[in-house]
């Protein structure tokens, strides 16, 4: 094929890409329509707007019927983006999330709401409860857990403390990257980041820098990259996100230890109910005596009710001279099927429902 040959068929080509852009959009804006009328009613009835079981369901129903080159990854990816932007024409969403900025909580909320919905990073955990519970952000998202760290304990305390309900998990692989002005790591003496990346790191820092360089922890990686940024010598270890949105060039990528390296993010709003998806997962705070038995009597009613419980953990009561403590509790399915029902009735004075929701993770 001759060159003059493969121009014009690659501009044929062009040509039917634009034409089926142009019959997406017809179509984004048909669905726009229906979803804005969707909303009016959703208003005058004061119904939830955010349904993540309802999106699930979307997605399921989509990734079954596709045929061609897009994967359920690829299906996921457009549609929450599609979803966010029909929530926000719904009703404008303001989410607080744990920051700062390019944080990977950011990265987590964005996965879920978009990038046009309104974002609040805050400076800590508590602040995020309380801008939910305030009314002032309609959601919140928090960590919960790392798969090489373990739980979040400050937040597991504080949905003892708040009235407010998990409505959804997120689960997003963590990825740092090493990132400085020099264009060699023979020139780095010193690198910024946060403790728990320096953790997770260790054996990059170590085979890379060996022990003369300087780790020093700050409370963000976005601190992080602004003084390696401005300092001679200076390095960032920092989601890639944090970097480029920096312009602090990047040396070394995916430098975490663990290719498995997974946090689950919870997000929190207040008076929100989900409905069962058929897939959910639901979290409890127990309330247990100290007398010889009783989680053993307790976990054993789940057990008889043919309930697996995915997760269980103690946190100190923190309230009373004596040691008391608390068990939270992820178990498969929804606060409303019948077998949950029942153990629930039995414990009803030890039991707080923290959320049922889609199972994501």
């Amino acid at each position: 094929m001759s060159t003059s040959e493969e121009q014009e068929l690659l501009g044929s080509m062009r040509d039917r890409i634009d034409a089926i852009d142009n019959q997406v959009l017809a179509l984004l804006n048909d669905r726009m329509e229906v979803v804005r009328q969707v909303g009016e009613l959703k208003k005058n009835n004061k119904t939830v707007i955010y349904r993540p079981e309802r999106e699930k369901s979307i997605i399921d129903r989509l990734a079954k019927r596709s045929e061609g080159l897009l994967t359920r990854p690829a299906i996921e990816a457009i549609f929450l983006e599609v979803f966010a932007i029909s929530r926000n024409l719904e009703l404008p969403e303001k989410v607080a999330f744990l920051g700062p900025e390019f944080s990977f909580t950011h990265q987590a909320a964005e996965s879920r709401f978009g990038a046009l919905s309104e974002y609040w990073a805050l400076s800590s955990i508590p602040k995020v409860f309380e801008a939910v519970d305030t009314g002032r952000a309609r959601f919140g998202v928090v960590p919960i857990e790392n798969n090489q760290e373990g739980s979040v304990n400050e937040t597991i305390d504080l949905l003892g403390n708040y009235e407010l309900s998990i409505v959804a998990e997120v689960a997003i692989p963590i990825h740092f990257a090493l990132a400085s002005t020099h264009d060699s790591h023979h020139s780095i003496k010193k690198i910024y980041s946060r403790d728990i990346a320096f953790k997770q790191c260790k054996s990059f820092i170590e085979e890379t820098f060996g022990e003369d360089i300087e780790l020093v922890p700050v409370n963000s990686t976005s601190k992080a990259v602004k003084l390696a940024l401005k300092e001679e010598g200076a390095a960032a270890l920092c989601p890639r996100i944090a970097a480029n949105q920096n312009r602090l060039p990047i040396l070394f990528d995916n430098v975490e230890d663990s290719e498995d390296n997974f946090t689950r993010f919870l997000i929190l709003a207040k008076d929100f109910i989900n409905q069962k998806s058929g897939r959910d997962k639901t979290t409890i705070l127990a309330k247990l005596s100290a007398k010889p038995g009783a989680l053993a009597k307790f976990l054993q009613d789940f057990y008889d009710a043919g309930i697996n419980l995915t997760k269980i953990e103690s946190r100190p009561a923190k309230k009373g001279k004596n040691f008391k403590y608390l068990f939270y509790i992820d178990f498969d399915g929804h606060f409303e099927d019948e077998n949950v029902r029942e153990v629930f009735l039995s414990h009803s004075k030890r039991i707080k429902l923290l959320g049922s929701y889609v199972k994501m993770c």
